[in-house]
Protein backbone atom coordinates (compact mmCIF):
# COMPACT_ATOMS: atom_id res chain seq x y z
CA UNK A 1 0.00 0.00 0.00
CA UNK A 2 1.46 3.40 -1.22
CA UNK A 3 0.09 6.73 0.58
CA UNK A 4 -0.52 9.40 -1.54
CA UNK A 5 -1.16 10.52 -4.69
CA UNK A 6 1.08 12.56 -7.15
CA UNK A 7 4.16 12.16 -9.27
CA UNK A 8 6.51 11.25 -6.19
CA UNK A 9 3.97 8.53 -5.61
CA UNK A 10 3.71 6.86 -8.99
CA UNK A 11 8.00 7.01 -8.99
CA UNK A 12 7.64 4.89 -6.15
CA UNK A 13 4.95 2.63 -7.53
CA UNK A 14 6.65 2.30 -10.75
CA UNK A 15 9.94 1.31 -8.50
CA UNK A 16 8.26 -0.98 -6.73
CA UNK A 17 6.68 -2.90 -9.24
CA UNK A 18 9.92 -4.39 -10.41
CA UNK A 19 10.49 -6.64 -7.95
CA UNK A 20 8.42 -9.89 -8.97
CA UNK A 21 7.18 -10.90 -5.54
CA UNK A 22 4.60 -8.14 -5.55
CA UNK A 23 1.68 -9.17 -6.34
CA UNK A 24 -0.35 -6.14 -5.80
CA UNK A 25 -0.36 -2.59 -5.39
CA UNK A 26 -2.84 0.08 -3.89
CA UNK A 27 -2.35 3.60 -3.91
CA UNK A 28 -4.24 5.59 -1.29
CA UNK A 29 -5.91 7.77 -2.75
CA UNK A 30 -3.57 7.45 -6.09
CA UNK A 31 -4.89 9.77 -9.05
CA UNK A 32 -6.02 9.21 -12.82
CA UNK A 33 -2.62 8.24 -14.23
CA UNK A 34 -1.49 6.05 -11.18
CA UNK A 35 -4.17 3.95 -11.79
CA UNK A 36 -2.38 2.32 -14.98
CA UNK A 37 0.08 0.97 -12.50
CA UNK A 38 -2.15 0.69 -8.69
CA UNK A 39 -5.19 -0.11 -7.51
CA UNK A 40 -6.44 3.68 -6.65
CA UNK A 41 -8.80 3.56 -3.54
CA UNK A 42 -10.45 6.56 -2.94
CA UNK A 43 -8.81 7.09 1.05
CA UNK A 44 -7.34 10.56 1.26
CA UNK A 45 -3.65 10.77 2.46
CA UNK A 46 -4.62 12.43 5.81
CA UNK A 47 -7.48 10.19 6.81
CA UNK A 48 -5.62 7.94 9.36
CA UNK A 49 -8.57 6.08 10.42
CA UNK A 50 -9.61 4.64 6.87
CA UNK A 51 -6.22 4.06 5.74
CA UNK A 52 -5.57 1.46 8.94
CA UNK A 53 -8.93 -0.02 8.44
CA UNK A 54 -8.42 -0.27 4.82
CA UNK A 55 -4.77 -1.97 5.74
CA UNK A 56 -6.37 -4.53 7.86
CA UNK A 57 -9.18 -5.39 5.88
CA UNK A 58 -6.65 -5.84 3.05
CA UNK A 59 -4.21 -7.83 5.11
CA UNK A 60 -1.63 -5.22 3.76
CA UNK A 61 1.95 -7.02 4.18
CA UNK A 62 4.35 -3.55 3.76
CA UNK A 63 2.82 -0.15 3.36
CA UNK A 64 5.12 3.38 2.51
CA UNK A 65 3.28 6.22 3.68
CA UNK A 66 4.91 9.37 1.07
CA UNK A 67 3.59 12.87 1.99
CA UNK A 68 4.65 14.86 4.85
CA UNK A 69 1.20 15.32 6.08
CA UNK A 70 0.14 12.02 7.01
CA UNK A 71 3.67 11.68 8.48
CA UNK A 72 3.64 14.38 10.78
CA UNK A 73 0.20 13.04 11.85
CA UNK A 74 1.63 9.78 12.72
CA UNK A 75 -0.08 7.32 9.86
CA UNK A 76 3.10 5.21 10.60
CA UNK A 77 2.37 5.04 14.31
CA UNK A 78 -0.90 4.34 13.57
CA UNK A 79 -0.40 0.99 11.02
CA UNK A 80 2.46 -0.37 13.48
CA UNK A 81 0.00 -0.37 15.79
CA UNK A 82 -1.75 -2.61 13.91
CA UNK A 83 1.54 -4.85 13.15
CA UNK A 84 1.79 -3.27 10.06
CA UNK A 85 5.50 -2.52 9.40
CA UNK A 86 5.61 0.65 7.40
CA UNK A 87 8.35 2.72 5.05
CA UNK A 88 8.68 6.25 6.72
CA UNK A 89 9.48 7.72 9.83
CA UNK A 90 7.10 7.44 13.03
CA UNK A 91 5.48 10.78 13.66
CA UNK A 92 8.06 12.05 16.67
CA UNK A 93 10.89 11.78 14.27
CA UNK A 94 8.61 13.09 11.39
CA UNK A 95 8.70 16.57 13.35
CA UNK A 96 11.86 17.33 11.92
CA UNK A 97 10.09 19.06 8.99
CA UNK A 98 6.17 18.87 10.78
CA UNK A 99 7.93 21.99 12.72
CA UNK A 100 11.02 24.46 11.48
CA UNK A 101 11.12 25.66 14.93
CA UNK A 102 11.85 22.17 15.94
CA UNK A 103 14.93 21.23 13.18
CA UNK A 104 16.59 24.65 13.77
CA UNK A 105 16.83 24.12 17.33
CA UNK A 106 18.33 20.60 17.01
CA UNK A 107 20.62 22.04 14.64
CA UNK A 108 21.80 24.45 17.23
CA UNK A 109 22.11 22.24 20.09
CA UNK A 110 24.43 19.54 18.30
CA UNK A 111 26.38 21.71 15.95
CA UNK A 112 25.03 20.68 12.38
CA UNK A 113 25.86 24.03 10.26
CA UNK A 114 22.76 25.72 9.18
CA UNK A 115 22.28 29.58 8.78
CA UNK A 116 22.02 31.84 11.82
CA UNK A 117 18.24 32.51 13.01
CA UNK A 118 15.69 33.72 15.31
CA UNK A 119 12.24 32.51 16.56
CA UNK A 120 9.39 34.33 16.78
CA UNK A 121 5.78 33.79 18.40
CA UNK A 122 5.05 37.20 18.67
CA UNK A 123 4.05 39.53 15.85
CA UNK A 124 5.39 42.82 17.21
CA UNK A 125 8.77 41.54 17.94
CA UNK A 126 9.55 39.72 14.86
CA UNK A 127 9.00 43.36 13.30
CA UNK A 128 11.02 45.29 15.51
CA UNK A 129 13.56 42.22 14.99
CA UNK A 130 13.43 42.92 11.20
CA UNK A 131 14.10 47.10 11.89
CA UNK A 132 18.03 46.24 12.30
CA UNK A 133 18.30 42.60 10.97
CA UNK A 134 20.59 42.02 8.01
CA UNK A 135 19.06 41.99 4.69
CA UNK A 136 18.25 40.07 2.19
CA UNK A 137 16.63 37.42 4.87
CA UNK A 138 14.80 34.28 4.86
CA UNK A 139 11.14 34.26 6.71
CA UNK A 140 9.76 30.63 7.19
CA UNK A 141 6.54 29.59 8.97
CA UNK A 142 6.89 26.91 11.22
CA UNK A 143 4.62 24.43 10.25
CA UNK A 144 3.77 23.00 6.80
CA UNK A 145 2.53 24.96 3.97
CA UNK A 146 2.93 22.66 0.74
CA UNK A 147 6.40 23.65 0.56
CA UNK A 148 5.49 26.87 -0.16
CA UNK A 149 6.27 28.51 3.30
CA UNK A 150 9.37 30.44 3.00
CA UNK A 151 9.87 33.97 1.74
CA UNK A 152 12.93 35.24 0.64
CA UNK A 153 13.02 39.07 0.89
CA UNK A 154 15.17 41.54 -0.67
CA UNK A 155 14.02 44.45 1.27
CA UNK A 156 13.03 45.31 4.86
CA UNK A 157 9.70 46.07 3.24
CA UNK A 158 9.72 42.40 1.83
CA UNK A 159 10.36 40.92 5.53
CA UNK A 160 7.67 42.75 7.07
CA UNK A 161 5.16 42.18 4.98
CA UNK A 162 6.17 38.52 5.09
CA UNK A 163 5.49 38.42 9.23
CA UNK A 164 2.42 40.24 9.01
CA UNK A 165 1.34 37.75 5.68
CA UNK A 166 2.04 34.64 8.02
CA UNK A 167 1.65 35.70 11.49
CA UNK A 168 -1.88 38.12 11.29
CA UNK A 169 -3.12 37.10 7.66
CA UNK A 170 -2.94 33.61 8.57
CA UNK A 171 -1.35 32.72 4.53
CA UNK A 172 -0.21 29.24 5.71
CA UNK A 173 -2.85 29.02 8.48
CA UNK A 174 -1.61 27.75 12.09
CA UNK A 175 1.92 27.28 10.20
CA UNK A 176 2.56 31.05 10.80
CA UNK A 177 1.83 30.92 14.52
CA UNK A 178 5.78 30.73 14.80
CA UNK A 179 7.98 32.05 12.47
CA UNK A 180 11.89 31.44 11.80
CA UNK A 181 13.51 34.28 10.89
CA UNK A 182 17.22 33.66 9.27
CA UNK A 183 20.37 34.44 7.33
CA UNK A 184 20.31 34.47 3.97
CA UNK A 185 23.06 32.12 2.82
CA UNK A 186 24.23 32.10 -0.75
CA UNK A 187 25.97 29.29 -2.88
CA UNK A 188 24.18 26.38 -5.23
CA UNK A 189 21.43 24.69 -3.48
CA UNK A 190 22.08 20.76 -3.39
CA UNK A 191 19.00 18.02 -2.66
CA UNK A 192 20.33 14.60 -1.21
CA UNK A 193 17.82 11.97 -0.54
CA UNK A 194 18.83 9.58 2.31
CA UNK A 195 17.98 5.91 3.22
CA UNK A 196 18.20 5.15 6.92
CA UNK A 197 17.43 2.97 9.66
CA UNK A 198 18.57 4.90 12.30
CA UNK A 199 21.95 3.84 12.55
CA UNK A 200 23.32 3.27 8.80
CA UNK A 201 22.67 6.63 6.00
CA UNK A 202 22.55 5.63 2.74
CA UNK A 203 23.26 8.80 0.91
CA UNK A 204 20.74 8.94 -2.57
CA UNK A 205 22.33 9.84 -5.88
CA UNK A 206 22.29 13.94 -6.04
CA UNK A 207 19.60 15.97 -7.38
CA UNK A 208 18.85 20.02 -8.24
CA UNK A 209 15.48 21.10 -8.10
CA UNK A 210 14.09 24.43 -9.66
CA UNK A 211 11.33 25.99 -7.87
CA UNK A 212 10.63 29.16 -9.64
CA UNK A 213 8.07 29.02 -11.85
CA UNK A 214 9.50 31.01 -15.00
CA UNK A 215 12.60 30.54 -17.00
CA UNK A 216 15.56 31.89 -15.40
CA UNK A 217 14.57 31.64 -12.37
CA UNK A 218 11.61 33.78 -12.46
CA UNK A 219 8.11 34.13 -11.22
CA UNK A 220 6.53 32.60 -7.94
CA UNK A 221 7.83 29.67 -5.85
CA UNK A 222 6.77 26.53 -6.96
CA UNK A 223 6.23 22.54 -5.24
CA UNK A 224 9.34 22.14 -8.04
CA UNK A 225 9.23 22.65 -11.84
CA UNK A 226 12.06 20.18 -12.65
CA UNK A 227 15.27 18.61 -11.46
CA UNK A 228 18.19 16.85 -12.82
CA UNK A 229 20.62 14.23 -11.11
CA UNK A 230 23.57 13.99 -10.42
CA UNK A 231 24.07 17.66 -9.12
CA UNK A 232 27.15 18.49 -10.30
CA UNK A 233 28.13 21.11 -7.66
CA UNK A 234 27.35 17.78 -4.94
CA UNK A 235 31.44 16.34 -5.39
CA UNK A 236 33.02 13.80 -3.62
CA UNK A 237 34.60 16.01 -1.36
CA UNK A 238 31.32 17.68 0.05
CA UNK A 239 29.88 14.64 -0.05
CA UNK A 240 32.38 13.22 2.49
CA UNK A 241 32.16 16.60 4.26
CA UNK A 242 28.03 16.09 4.66
CA UNK A 243 28.19 13.07 5.48
CA UNK A 244 30.60 13.59 8.69
CA UNK A 245 29.16 16.83 9.71
CA UNK A 246 25.50 16.60 8.57
CA UNK A 247 23.97 13.43 7.91
CA UNK A 248 25.25 10.88 10.40
CA UNK A 249 25.15 13.79 12.92
CA UNK A 250 21.56 14.31 12.41
CA UNK A 251 20.58 10.65 12.85
CA UNK A 252 23.17 10.72 15.84
CA UNK A 253 20.95 14.08 17.24
CA UNK A 254 17.43 12.49 16.73
CA UNK A 255 18.47 9.13 18.11
CA UNK A 256 19.48 11.35 21.26
CA UNK A 257 15.98 13.17 21.66
CA UNK A 258 14.32 9.77 21.91
CA UNK A 259 13.01 10.55 17.89
CA UNK A 260 14.81 7.93 15.79
CA UNK A 261 14.20 8.32 12.27
CA UNK A 262 13.74 5.48 9.86
CA UNK A 263 12.58 5.93 6.12
CA UNK A 264 13.89 8.78 3.56
CA UNK A 265 15.33 11.96 4.97
CA UNK A 266 15.56 15.17 2.72
CA UNK A 267 18.68 17.27 3.19
CA UNK A 268 18.06 20.77 1.45
CA UNK A 269 21.45 21.65 1.58
CA UNK A 270 23.54 25.35 0.30
CA UNK A 271 26.83 25.04 -0.66
CA UNK A 272 28.07 27.99 0.95
CA UNK A 273 31.78 29.90 1.05
CA UNK A 274 31.85 28.49 4.71
CA UNK A 275 30.90 24.72 3.34
CA UNK A 276 27.73 22.50 3.04
CA UNK A 277 24.61 24.09 5.40
CA UNK A 278 22.01 22.57 6.14
CA UNK A 279 18.46 24.95 4.37
CA UNK A 280 15.87 22.29 5.24
CA UNK A 281 15.18 18.54 6.22
CA UNK A 282 12.29 16.72 4.89
CA UNK A 283 10.77 13.56 6.88
CA UNK A 284 9.83 11.78 3.34
CA UNK A 285 11.22 11.88 -0.65
CA UNK A 286 11.00 15.34 -2.02
CA UNK A 287 8.92 15.98 -5.37
CA UNK A 288 9.94 16.03 -7.98
CA UNK A 289 13.69 14.84 -6.98
CA UNK A 290 12.06 11.25 -6.46
CA UNK A 291 10.94 11.56 -9.95
CA UNK A 292 15.09 11.72 -11.44
CA UNK A 293 16.57 9.84 -8.35
CA UNK A 294 14.57 6.73 -8.74
CA UNK A 295 15.00 6.35 -12.18
CA UNK A 296 18.80 5.88 -11.39
CA UNK A 297 18.48 3.53 -8.69
CA UNK A 298 19.84 0.05 -9.74
CA UNK A 299 19.14 -2.33 -6.42
CA UNK A 300 15.18 -2.94 -5.78
CA UNK A 301 13.96 -0.26 -3.85
CA UNK A 302 11.06 -2.44 -1.83
CA UNK A 303 14.17 -4.37 -0.53
CA UNK A 304 15.98 -1.54 0.85
CA UNK A 305 13.01 0.15 2.63
CA UNK A 306 12.30 -3.46 4.52
CA UNK A 307 15.95 -3.01 5.11
CA UNK A 308 15.16 0.98 6.67
CA UNK A 309 12.09 -0.53 8.61
CA UNK A 310 13.98 -4.37 9.92
CA UNK A 311 17.17 -1.82 10.74
CA UNK A 312 19.31 -4.09 8.24
CA UNK A 313 20.38 -1.31 5.87
CA UNK A 314 24.32 -2.08 6.69
CA UNK A 315 23.63 -5.26 5.17
CA UNK A 316 21.89 -4.31 1.97
CA UNK A 317 22.81 -2.87 -1.14
CA UNK A 318 22.22 0.64 -2.48
CA UNK A 319 23.52 0.62 -5.82
CA UNK A 320 23.04 4.22 -8.15
CA UNK A 321 23.49 4.23 -12.04
CA UNK A 322 26.62 6.44 -12.80
CA UNK A 323 24.17 7.93 -15.68
CA UNK A 324 22.28 11.18 -15.58
CA UNK A 325 18.65 11.72 -15.45
CA UNK A 326 16.17 14.87 -16.37
CA UNK A 327 12.75 15.04 -15.45
CA UNK A 328 10.88 18.39 -16.53
CA UNK A 329 7.52 19.20 -14.95
CA UNK A 330 4.30 20.25 -17.01
CA UNK A 331 2.18 21.82 -15.52
CA UNK A 332 -0.54 24.18 -16.08
CA UNK A 333 -0.77 27.95 -16.89
CA UNK A 334 -1.17 30.06 -13.86
CA UNK A 335 0.15 27.97 -10.95
CA UNK A 336 0.93 28.18 -8.74
CA UNK A 337 -1.75 30.09 -7.81
CA UNK A 338 -4.71 29.70 -10.34
CA UNK A 339 -5.52 27.61 -12.99
CA UNK A 340 -8.17 25.77 -14.99
CA UNK A 341 -8.66 21.77 -14.53
CA UNK A 342 -10.72 19.43 -16.82
CA UNK A 343 -8.41 19.72 -20.17
CA UNK A 344 -7.29 16.25 -22.46
CA UNK A 345 -3.89 14.82 -21.64
CA UNK A 346 -2.35 13.49 -24.38
CA UNK A 347 0.89 10.38 -23.72
CA UNK A 348 1.94 8.36 -26.26
CA UNK A 349 2.19 4.82 -25.22
CA UNK A 350 5.34 4.34 -25.68
CA UNK A 351 6.68 6.91 -24.10
CA UNK A 352 4.67 6.06 -21.08
CA UNK A 353 7.16 4.61 -18.92
CA UNK A 354 9.27 7.65 -18.44
CA UNK A 355 5.84 10.11 -17.82
CA UNK A 356 5.00 10.35 -13.37
CA UNK A 357 1.38 11.62 -13.39
CA UNK A 358 1.12 13.86 -10.46
CA UNK A 359 -2.31 16.31 -10.86
CA UNK A 360 -4.47 13.77 -13.14
CA UNK A 361 -8.06 11.95 -13.12
CA UNK A 362 -10.05 9.22 -14.93
CA UNK A 363 -13.33 10.03 -16.39
CA UNK A 364 -14.71 8.15 -18.93
CA UNK A 365 -11.51 6.36 -19.95
CA UNK A 366 -10.20 9.90 -20.44
CA UNK A 367 -6.91 11.18 -18.65
CA UNK A 368 -7.55 14.96 -17.25
CA UNK A 369 -5.64 17.51 -15.99
CA UNK A 370 -6.80 17.94 -12.43
CA UNK A 371 -3.97 20.24 -10.50
CA UNK A 372 -0.95 22.37 -11.02
CA UNK A 373 1.60 20.30 -11.99
CA UNK A 374 0.06 17.97 -14.08
CA UNK A 375 2.95 15.29 -14.93
CA UNK A 376 7.03 14.83 -14.38
CA UNK A 377 8.47 13.88 -17.91
CA UNK A 378 12.31 12.46 -17.09
CA UNK A 379 14.62 10.76 -19.37
CA UNK A 380 17.77 8.47 -18.43
CA UNK A 381 21.09 8.95 -20.52
CA UNK A 382 24.96 8.54 -20.66
CA UNK A 383 25.10 12.19 -19.67
CA UNK A 384 23.63 15.24 -18.44
CA UNK A 385 23.13 17.36 -21.92
CA UNK A 386 21.61 14.11 -23.69
CA UNK A 387 19.28 13.69 -20.68
CA UNK A 388 17.96 17.22 -21.13
CA UNK A 389 17.61 16.92 -24.59
CA UNK A 390 15.88 13.67 -24.49
CA UNK A 391 13.42 14.56 -21.68
CA UNK A 392 12.20 17.64 -23.32
CA UNK A 393 12.05 15.35 -26.70
CA UNK A 394 9.29 13.47 -24.90
CA UNK A 395 8.04 16.54 -23.86
CA UNK A 396 6.91 17.30 -27.09
CA UNK A 397 5.05 14.13 -27.87
CA UNK A 398 2.59 14.97 -24.55
CA UNK A 399 0.02 17.55 -25.09
CA UNK A 400 -3.02 19.00 -22.56
CA UNK A 401 -4.39 22.21 -22.87
CA UNK A 402 -3.07 24.96 -21.42
CA UNK A 403 0.24 22.91 -20.32
CA UNK A 404 3.08 25.18 -19.14
CA UNK A 405 6.71 24.32 -18.74
CA UNK A 406 10.19 25.81 -18.55
CA UNK A 407 12.48 25.33 -20.98
CA UNK A 408 15.75 25.72 -18.94
CA UNK A 409 15.87 22.59 -16.52
CA UNK A 410 19.29 22.15 -16.51
CA UNK A 411 20.72 24.84 -18.05
CA UNK A 412 23.08 26.11 -14.68
CA UNK A 413 24.07 22.37 -14.05
CA UNK A 414 25.32 22.31 -17.17
CA UNK A 415 26.81 25.78 -16.52
CA UNK A 416 28.71 24.39 -13.84
CA UNK A 417 29.93 21.63 -15.37
CA UNK A 418 31.34 23.83 -18.10
CA UNK A 419 33.57 26.08 -15.77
Amino acid sequence: MVVGGGGREHAIIKKIKENKEVSEIFALPGNGGIASDATCVNIGAKDIEKIVEFAVENKIDYAVVAPDDPLVLGCVDALNEKGIPCFGPEGKAAIIEGSKVFSKNLMKKYGIPTAAYEVFNDMEKALEYLETAPIPTVIKADGLALGKGVIIAMTRDEAKAAVVSMMQDKMFGTSGDNVVIEEFLTGPEVSVLAFTDGKTVAPMVSSMDHKRAGDNDTGLNTGGMGTIAPNPCYTPEVASVCMEKIFLPTIDAMNKEGRTFKGCLYFGLMITPDGPKVIEYNCRFGDPETQVVLPLLESDLLTIMMATTNGTLSETEVKFSDKSACCVIMASEGYPVKYEKGYEINIPEEISGNVYVAGAELKDGKLLTNGGRVLGVTAVEENLKSAIDASYKLVDKISFGNAFYRHDIGAKALAVMED
